[in-house]
């Protein structure tokens, strides 16, 4: 199974792991729509424009939206001219995110209101306007969400942040139950390790970066999942394990230093 002609819409896809998959399905020819805030280059390199000319180029279709994922009618509106433009919906990926690793003392109400909107929140309203279109052909959902992990380390010290994206794995398990009727396929997908990201640096800076994956292993993992038939349901996949089970043996690639020792990300316990 290719993505050719098949559409996908992704949220935050203005650079990191978004673009990554953006580019990772580009290269099947797939359609690519591309929501995000940016479309301004602003700190932060990349914004919806530029993804979509790397789509172009790399040989698929790419309609970019400017969305804010707290506000269910721009949501609305992008999915509604997803479908106009391409003529449905293949594939959802909630990639979108916010994070604030402070305790509950210290963290500001309007943070904790932007976690829970944009985490679970939007999560749920791309759902609920995308499953009409995904009905139609089957397709896969994709939550970038963690493995459920109740130990209390996970909790101290950013509990906010940790039910948000809990938050999106429940989503992942009722979802895939009430879809599954529809052959849709729900599955979360987590980066064993740290992957460089805007995200990563911000809270690790440089030495973090060294110590992390590029996003291609993400998108690898993605398009495996994109281009399963919806029996794969239900999951909390990490990357590393989900692509050693399907036949990937090289792993070093996606090393941003080769041979560094690699951090294990949030909500996995080391190996």
């Amino acid at each position: 199974m290719t993505l050719k002609n098949k559409t996908i819409f992704i949220t935050g896809a203005s650079r990191g792991i978004g673009r990554e998959i953006a580019l990772r399905c580009a290269a099947d020819g797939a359609n690519l729509v591309l929501t995000a805030k940016s479309v301004e280059e602003g700190k932060l390199p990349g914004t919806i424009y530029s993804v979509a000319k790397e789509v172009e180029e790399a040989g698929g279709n790419a309609l970019p939206i400017k969305v804010d994922v707290r506000h269910e009618n721009e949501i609305e509106g992008a999915v509604k001219q997803a479908v106009e433009k391409f003529g449905g919906i293949d594939g959802l990926i909630n990639n979108a995110g916010a994070i604030f690793l402070q305790p509950m003392e210290q963290l500001e109400p309007k943070r904790l209101d932007l976690m829970l909107q944009v985490n679970v929140r939007a999560t749920l309203l791309t759902a609920h306007y995308s499953i009409p279109h995904l009905k139609k052909n089957g397709g896969q959902i994709i939550n970038l969400s963690p493995p459920v992990n109740m130990a209390p380390k996970w909790f101290e010290n950013h509990v906010a942040y940790t039910i948000s994206k809990y938050g999106m794995s429940h989503a992942t398990i009722g979802l895939a139950e009430e879809l599954r009727q529809y052959k849709i396929g729900v599955n979360s997908l987590w980066p064993r390790t740290a992957i460089a990201t805007a995200a990563i640096n911000w809270l690790m800076g440089e030495e973090g970066m060294k110590a992390s994956r590029t996003p291609a292993i993400m998108a690898d993992a993605a398009y495996e999942i994109l281009t399963s038939d919806a029996s794969l349901t239900g999951n909390h996949l990490l990357d590393e394990p989900f692509l050693k089970g399907k036949g990937y043996t090289d792993f070093e690639k996606y090393a941003v230093t080769p041979g560094a020792k690699l951090w294990t990300d949030l909500f996995v316990d080391p190996e």
